[in-house]
């Protein structure tokens, strides 16, 4: 049975979504992470295939706040979200992990469904990229790997080329998956682009 861990990486609660300020005060901000976090990582353990949800973060409180919501958690000594990730990975690959699912916290309409809906294709014994990009096509919002070192993360500006030009150069299969998982929260925009959506009858989870 492939046993497959999520890894949630989580940066600090304090300055968190800078570039929501224009529509968010700080509080505000902290709040809407803390909100984020909640509903993702209940959005991990509500996935019974997932035999592992690993909070990654620097932040002492968000580790704390993350083990309160039932993960488990694991305290970042590098610096960077990719050396983060790289450090988690090696955590949960030590447990025994045959795959993982990068699992960021700005998707506002994850649920267990959507989840499933990345994971089916991590069941194949094959080496394989997942990749959910986000509705510009240029991010990854959701990325699944088997094994879990099949390339080497690489989140930040133009993502979704990075990892299918790594898959291609690694000869592994590569997958995307399209859905609601597609919308981040990240800028004035897809704040405002969140609650058109939610003002249509869309609705979180």
């Amino acid at each position: 049975m492939t046993r497959i861990a999520a890894i949630i990486p989580v940066g600090s609660f304090v300055g968190a979504k800078s570039r929501l300020g224009e529509s968010l005060d700080a509080e505000e901000r902290q709040d809407l992470v803390d909100g984020l976090l909640a509903h993702t990582v209940a959005a991990a353990l509500g996935v019974e295939r997932l035999a592992d949800v690993l909070v990654v973060s620097p932040d002492r409180d968000v580790l704390v706040r993350a083990a309160e919501l039932g993960a488990r958690t694991f305290r970042q000594r590098s610096r960077g979200l990719n050396k983060g990730l790289r450090e988690g990975i090696a955590d949960i690959v030590a447990g025994g992990a045959d795959a993982v699912l990068i699992l960021p916290i700005d998707l506002p309409f994850v649920s267990p469904t959507e989840l499933v809906r990345v994971l089916d294709p991590l069941r194949v014994e094959e080496p394989i990229v997942v990749l959910v990009t986000d509705r510009h096509g240029t991010g990854t919002n959701v990325l699944g790997l088997r094994p879990p070192a099949a390339i080497d993360v690489a989140f930040g500006p133009g993502s979704r080329l990075a990892h299918r030009r790594a898959s291609k150069a690694a000869g592994v299969r590569y997958v995307e998956v399209d859905g609601p998982l597609n919308v981040d929260l990240d800028t004035p925009d897809d704040l405002v682009y969140v609650e058109s959506l939610m003002q249509a009858g869309v609705h979180v989870g």
